[in-house]
């Protein structure tokens, strides 16, 4: 069976010293220019309307396509951008504007289904994940919007010297968002990074984005690890332990974490977000070897 949910339109959306020009055939694109139309005299955009239109652009850009039975190995998700497949991973844009990032769902929150980008699939579609010949899933709900920032790529044979050399688990970078809204499986967000926790995973390191879609009512009050200890009191430790923990109903240790447990600041965070999207720019371009057969 083929289902197909449409998102897409097209608008325009200018202000005098900066304008940002939306559509369904492009992606976000800022351009200097105050000869453009504007706004109403007297009226000075802020930068959080600004953040709120790159949310609105992006999440109306794509669509997506199901096919294959549900609840079944062979069910997956396409991404669509007009009549085209697109790839999650390769062709949507790291940002869609300065400070922010593309989110990409894959696990709406309060949901168990383990669901995941796969890499070695032409389109790299959503799937679940399976373990034994059986669909996976978590032992109890994820509490938070779950997902991947398209264009980057933690290399697993990059040793990073801070972590005692371990290397990255070989995905994209996963993203935690904290928003009080549920996110749609397959729907792309604006979101502001906040900070980053450096889970270590069956000895690999598998980073974890802290960050909040622009279009939340928290947004404007939360820009670095200490907003979200002031206006998420405890979400943070939450996040820590749900991942240390939720391997372990199936006999397995608990996940360890670097730097002392801590959730590292948002300029840390955009540090490792510069290194990862240079790994993937690197596997893409073919500097580095695609030596796992992934779909690029």
């Amino acid at each position: 069976p083929l289902h197909h949910t449409s998102l897409s339109f097209s608008f325009a959306f200018f202000f005098s010293s900066s304008s940002i020009m939306i559509s369904s055939r492009s992606s976000l694109v800022l351009r200097r220019s105050s000869a453009l139309a504007r706004a109403p005299r007297g009226v000075r955009l802020s930068r959080s309307s600004v953040t709120r239109a790159a949310s609105t652009a992006v999440q109306t850009q794509y669509s997506t396509e199901t096919k294959g039975e549900s609840d079944t190995l062979e069910w997956r998700m396409f991404v669509k951008e007009g009549d085209k497949t697109v790839s999650p991973w390769h062709d949507i844009p790291a940002s869609p504007a300065d400070g922010l990032i593309n989110f990409f769902c894959e696990i709406p929150k309060e949901t168990a289904a383990k669901m995941e980008v796969t890499l070695d699939e032409a389109g790299n579609p959503i799937k679940q994940d399976v373990k034994k010949e059986k669909l996976r899933f978590y032992p109890y709900n994820i509490n938070w919007n779950y997902g991947m920032m398209p264009q980057t790529w933690e290399d697993p044979k990059h040793a990073n010297p801070e972590l005692n050399n371990m290397m990255g688990d070989n995905d994209p970078l996963d993203v935690v968002e904290i928003g009080s809204a549920t996110c749609e499986m397959g729907a792309t967000y604006a979101v502001k990074p906040l900070g980053i926790y450096a889970m270590i995973d069956d000895g690999e390191v598998d980073w974890k984005l802290i960050a909040i879609r622009t279009d939340d009512p928290k947004a404007d009050a939360v820009n670095d690890v200490a907003d979200v200890e002031k206006e998420f009191p405890g979400e943070l430790e939450k996040i820590r332990v749900w991942f240390r923990d939720y391997k372990m109903p199936d006999g397995k240790p608990a996940n360890e974490f670097g730097y002392d447990d801590k959730c590292m600041d948002k300029a840390f965070a955009l540090g490792v977000i510069d290194e990862v999207k240079g790994f993937y720019n690197a596997l893409k371009s073919g500097e580095r070897e695609n030596d796992d057969g992934l779909a690029l």
